[in-house]
């Protein structure tokens, strides 16, 4: 599996979309994950970067993570209004994996507080998943044509050009 920093290094055109629309739209995504009927739900969450990695962290005891305690697969996509897609979008594929470390859960509430006043400092976290990308595309429009672009682990991001 592949962390941020990893997905980053190997992929930095998907990497920088996603971390532009991220910041412009207060780090507002929708999460997809697999119901237990087999069915998929979208989410709001607001991923996080930190330490080198992208946390999937929110709101104890939501079905969204319920999901993901029962099936890691998850897909990401930045939130966006723009019919046009000028800004570009980005979807991002893996599995969570989660970390159990509370000097890193408090280390990162604290970061959290320091950034947004959100007091998140000394609560435990039964769920704290780390995203593990196996996958992730971008689109970008500009000019008359639609640049797709796609990574997979172990290969260079792939750019399709649509007209």
């Amino acid at each position: 599996m592949t962390s941020w920093n990893e997905f980053a290094g190997a992929a930095p055109r998907i990497a920088e979309i996603f971390t532009r629309r991220h910041a412009a739209t207060g780090k507002l995504c929708m999460l997809a994950t697999l119901r237990s009927d087999g069915f998929p739900r979208i989410s709001p969450l607001e991923p996080a970067l930190f330490e080198g990695e992208l946390w999937l962290v929110g709101m104890p005891d939501t079905t969204k993570f319920k999901d993901l305690e029962r099936d890691p697969r998850f897909c990401l996509h930045t939130a966006t209004v723009d019919t046009h897609v000028a800004d570009g979008d980005v979807k991002l594929f893996g599995r969570v994996r989660d970390v159990q470390d509370p000097a890193l859960h408090q280390r990162w509430a604290e970061a959290l507080y320091v950034e947004s006043g959100f007091d998140l400092r000394g609560r435990d976290f039964d769920h704290f998943y780390a995203a593990d990308l196996t996958g992730a595309s971008s689109v970008e429009v500009g000019d008359g044509h639609m640049d797709v672009t796609v990574w997979k682990p172990g290969q260079p991001e792939r750019v399709v050009r649509k007209h």
